[in-house]
């Protein structure tokens, strides 16, 4: 499932959002509001939904990502941005890296933009969380981006200064490992660093909506 709104007019491309929750938590109502900057700057929308775990391990929760944008690109025209939000983000991040999306997805991919990313999930093998992710140490590296080859597709990994140190490193390690762009914004935190989604005019949305 997932939410498509557009603008009046030919869009410019198509924005996919998909958010984050720790594979645990919230769907894509959560987060419309969220599709005000890049409709405004002439954009269509799209905002998937996908199964949490324990229905699900974060394995399927790739493949239904995938999918999902692949649905989106089939109903579109256009270039395709993708911003990807803290846990889901490097999933969607890494698809094209482990060669899910077709090769006809990929060209029309221009950029895409994990925000807060957790970008090695071995850390999450010691936290109660893990009771519901069900992950050993080989599913755990196996969808950790920092052990994918870097994708084709432009990237730049998105967090605010006022994270925790343990995002500040996840974001900073994936901007490492996959030698892209990596952009740390003052004075934003984990809840809010995705609000200027919503605003045409940040810095955000001028990344992801002006067109290379």
């Amino acid at each position: 499932m997932f939410a498509h709104i557009t603008t009046e007019g030919e869009a410019k491309g198509t924005f996919i959002f998909v958010h984050g929750g720790y594979w645990l938590k919230y769907d894509c109502s959560y987060w419309s509001h969220l599709a005000a900057g890049a409709l405004a700057r002439g954009w269509a929308v799209a905002m998937p939904t996908y199964d949490l775990c324990p229905t699900v391990r974060i394995a399927g929760i790739t493949q239904q990502v995938a999918q999902a944008v692949m649905t989106i690109a089939s109903a579109a025209t256009g270039p395709i941005r993708l911003e990807v939000h803290t846990t889901v983000g490097k999933q969607a991040a890494r698809m094209d890296a482990q060669g899910i999306m077709p090769a006809d997805v990929r060209r029309r991919l221009i950029h895409a933009v994990p925000i807060s990313p957790v970008a090695d999930l071995a850390p999450l093998l010691r936290t109660s969380m893990n009771d519901d992710f069900g992950m050993d140490t080989e599913m755990a590296r196996a969808e950790s981006p920092v052990h994918q080859p870097a994708p084709d597709v432009p990237v730049t990994v998105w967090v605010g200064g006022d994270e925790r140190p343990s995002f500040l490193e996840q974001a900073q390690g994936l901007a490492q490992a996959w030698g892209c762009g990596h952009a740390v914004i003052s004075g934003e935190h984990h809840f809010n660093v995705i609000e200027a989604l919503s605003d045409p005019a940040s810095d955000l949305i001028s990344r992801l909506t002006t067109l290379p």
